[in-house]
Formats: structure tokens, C-alpha cells, sequence
């Protein structure tokens, strides 16, 4: 999967469009639930060695926010690394570059979604 293939999924799936909210980082998308602005998916474009690959040619990931029962085990996959520049235990970084699995990236996407979501209001006894 790479970079426009996942916008058009989030796009397509949950009708938000990437922003812009960094004018020094370009190539920096973030994408928000609308009622709560909460982050669940931002689309960068960094330097491999960011993300401990060898070199400096520049890579796209993405950062989503996981379980972090499954974060370990992610880990240890090919195209999976500790979440670039965020909290590392609740977050990972998939490369954009077809080393880590469409469908894994499509079910982390669903996850984040539904990490970041607003918390229905707890009943008071």
C-alpha cells in the first residue's frame, strides 16, 4: 500500500480528508475525527534511518494508534516499526513502501479509528 492508496481508503471509509498542519512538513498528512479533532492515522514522509532502516533516502509510513497487546508482536514483523516521534506503547509505524500487508494496515486503520473515538459517557450510581 502506498501513501494514495491509503488516503482513498480513510477518505473512502470514514468520508475525512487528509490536513495539512504543519507549513514546515509538507509531506505530513493528518487525518482527525471531526467531532473530537483526535488524531488516528498521520501520513509522513522521513528519512529511513528515523525509523532505524539503513540510509537516508526517504521513506512514507504511517503512524496509527494500536492495542498495545498487539504493538510487541508487530514489532517483530517486516515493514513494522516503534511508532516514529509518538508514544511507542500505544502507537506503531507501518511503512508505505509494500513491505507491510495492505490488509494489516486496512485492520490497524480500523483500529485506530475506533481507539480515537469519543468515549460514550459513563452512568453515575
Amino acid at each position: 500500500m502506498d501513501r494514495s492508496q491509503l488516503d482513498r481508503y480513510i477518505t473512502d471509509t470514514y468520508g475525512i480528508t487528509a490536513e495539512k498542519l504543519f507549513e514546515k512538513y509538507p509531506g505530513f498528512q493528518v487525518y482527525r475525527h471531526l467531532n473530537t479533532k483526535k488524531w488516528f492515522a498521520m501520513i509522513m514522509d522521513i528519512p529511513k534511518s528515523r525509523i532505524g532502516l539503513d540510509g537516508q533516502d526517504i521513506i512514507d509510513v504511517v503512524n496509527l494508534k494500536c492495542d498495545p497487546l498487539l504493538i510487541g508482536s508487530l514489532r517483530m514483523e517486516q515493514g513494522f516499526y516503534p511508532a516514529y516521534h509518538m508514544n511507542k506503547e500505544n502507537w506503531i509505524t507501518a511503512a508505505l513502501d509494500g513491505s507491510a500487508p495492505d490488509d494489516k494496515i486496512k485492520m490497524l486503520v480500523d483500529m485506530s479509528y475506533e481507539l480515537t473515538m469519543k468515549k460514550a459517557p459513563r452512568n453515575k450510581k
